[in-house]
């Protein structure tokens, strides 16, 4: 979300209504609640929002997504460091996207761009299906069918900044198998040692089938945490490497 100039994009309240997938209404009352930070306020006090608010818009409705009710969704935010940025509250999104049912909508091409705020070319589009953002589920055809997308409204945000990366299509998909194939065998060796050092053991010492049950429920609610520990590691990890490689913490080579 920038100008050509590299100045971040700001908003009017309908423009980040638009962004979002929610309505003014709502944004206003999210503020009323202090879920959301006040806008910059520009000539003639017109308010101005930024990537921060779009961020955590997509956070809160997550959370929402997730059952939690807007005083938790207050305590949740409030948890939070306050100068996190519009990267790291799109991480904390996709924290708690990872232990959600997927909550993905059908648009068309134009209601598309309308959410990503540009037009998206075919290549655009080639990228963020293989983020796995989208998948196209109609073309459009020469009887005037619109072309029409299945997105994910919280992670649209994310890809749509990601495509200001200069990669090609091919080197967002190796860098996709990358994640995928680290990811599994990460999660395979946690799910074997819980297995083997956690919830075997207490099997073969636990006989009351109560106890058994609420052992195999706290086994579920430990995945948001461990989520939240990979995606820590993975930070501190990828900053110790950007750092190495270019002499720099979070932006790359200058």
């Amino acid at each position: 979300m920038a100008t050509e100039t590299g100045e971040p994009d700001l908003l009017t309240i309908d423009e980040l209504a638009a962004r979002a997938g929610v309505t003014v209404r709502t944004i206003r009352f999210y503020s009323t609640r202090g879920l959301l930070p006040p806008p910059a306020l520009g000539p003639r006090r017109v308010g101005h929002y930024g990537p921060g608010h779009l961020s955590r818009l997509a956070l809160i409705e997550e959370l929402q997504h997730q059952g939690l009710t807007l005083a938790a969704i207050e305590r949740y935010l409030r948890r939070l460091p306050e100068d996190l940025s519009a990267h790291d509250l799109a991480i904390h999104r996709g924290v708690v996207a990872s232990w959600v049912p997927d909550g993905t909508e059908e648009i068309t091409h134009a209601e598309l761009e309308r959410r990503a705020g540009r037009p998206l070319t075919e290549d655009d589009i080639g990228k963020l299906a293989a983020m796995d953002v989208l998948e196209r589920r109609a073309v459009a055809g020469d009887r005037g069918e619109a072309a029409r997308f299945r997105v994910d409204p919280g992670l649209l945000a994310l890809g749509t900044q990601l495509l200001a990366v200069p990669a090609s299509l091919d080197t967002v998909l190796a860098a996709r198998t990358v994640l995928l194939d680290h990811a599994r065998s990460t999660a395979h060796e946690l799910t074997r040692l819980f297995h083997e050092e956690v919830w075997g053991p207490y099997e073969a010492r636990e006989t009351d089938p109560t106890e058994v049950e609420a052992m195999k429920s706290l086994s579920a609610h430990m995945q948001p945490l461990v989520v939240q520990a990979l995606v820590t590691a993975f930070q501190r990890a990828l900053r110790e490497e950007l750092r190495r490689t270019y002499g720099t913490g979070d932006d790359g080579p200058d």
